[in-house]
């Protein structure tokens, strides 16, 4: 039952069916690199559009749930390590991208909380989220999709408990340290119908704004598929290269995309013979430390702090990859 839930509902194997049977309908031959390139594209832009949509609109209701005041109130009712992992498992049914979650960042910090606290949110709201955790189980399985979700909460939780030991809250800019209030964080009392539009709300402005990314993955994700020799994949990102965990990670760094966007190049990578781990890692730094998304932090904290932030998170991802390598063997 639940292969079948797994192959045919979250990952639409009949969908790629139907296009396989429509593009030989019309001549294309699915055993070349335009045909199996074409047949690639529609399948997952298709299937994670509408994984995206559904999931979105689920997650936002249960968002709507916990807006930032009231966020704020449960992260409050706890202390040490246990209000860490609190604040990683609230950033799960926050915002979809590291860009999204600073904003919420700001309204946590200057409404007082510990720093360590908000650091474990912004570090798991980009790089874990239930979206990611049912779009990875649509291609990689359960026992990936919840070692993924597990080493991101500890690398969130681990991160925030550092930075909370280095004291580090001068590093905070004035405008959020000295004028607690100043960011939004109301709580609004919301009706059944009010979640319901709200939900619908945030699949449009998500879609608009993901789509793109979404896109340029399918894509490249079908050049690596069709165009890209297996070996050459092998060679940089497989068993021959110890390195290839800290090159996906270094690589990944300058791009910016969300999860929906690097999961397609993640599964084009996987079918040519890259390590799991290797692959993991990469869509962790895509998420976490896009160049837009440091940027903005920028504005935010001062260097020091930022320079923690950015070695914690690219140790933790690399890592993450090494012990995912080790033990793909018994998730595949």
């Amino acid at each position: 039952m639940w292969i079948f839930i797994q192959d045919q509902i979250l990952g639409m194997k009949w969908l790629n069916a139907v296009i396989g049977k429509l593009l030989l309908m019309v001549g294309l031959d699915l055993e070349s690199r335009i045909g199996g390139s074409i047949q690639f594209f529609l399948y997952d832009t298709m299937k994670i559009t509408g994984l995206l949509c559904v999931l979105i609109f689920l997650i936002s209701y249960i968002q709507s749930f916990f807006p930032p005041e009231r966020s704020r109130k449960i992260m409050g009712r706890f202390h040490g390590i246990g209000a860490n992992a609190v604040g990683a498992l609230l950033g799960t049914v926050t915002p979809f991208c590291s860009c999204s979650s600073i904003p919420i960042f700001m309204g946590f910090t200057s409404a007082g909380l510990p720093l360590g606290v908000t650091f474990s949110f912004l570090i798991s709201s980009p790089m874990v989220d239930l979206g990611s955790l049912v779009l990875l189980i649509s291609i990689f399985g359960v026992k990936i999709a919840v070692a993924y979700v597990v080493l991101g909460l500890v690398i969130a939780v681990i991160g925030g408990t550092l930075i909370e030991h280095l004291h580090m809250e001068d590093q905070i800019a004035d405008f959020i340290r000295h004028n607690p209030g100043k960011v939004d964080i109301e709580s609004p009392h919301l009706t059944v119908k009010d979640r319901l539009l709200y939900s619908k709300d945030q699949v449009v402005f998500t879609f608009k704004k993901v789509f793109l990314y979404i896109l340029i993955g399918v894509a490249i994700g079908a050049v690596i598929h069709n165009w890209i020799p297996e070996g050459w994949v092998e060679t940089v990102l497989g068993d021959n290269n110890p390195f290839g965990v800290i090159l996906a990670t270094l690589v990944g760094i300058p791009m910016y995309a969300d999860i929906f966007g690097t999961i397609p190049i993640a599964e084009a990578l996987f079918t040519k013979g890259a390590l799991l781990g290797t692959i993991l890692s990469f869509m962790m730094a895509v998420t976490t430390l896009s160049l837009p998304s440091l940027t903005m932090l920028k504005n935010v904290i001062q260097p020091k702090l930022l320079g923690t932030f950015i070695a914690i998170c690219t140790v933790g991802i690399i890592l993450v990859g090494y012990v995912f390598n080790a033990i793909a063997h018994l998730l595949v």
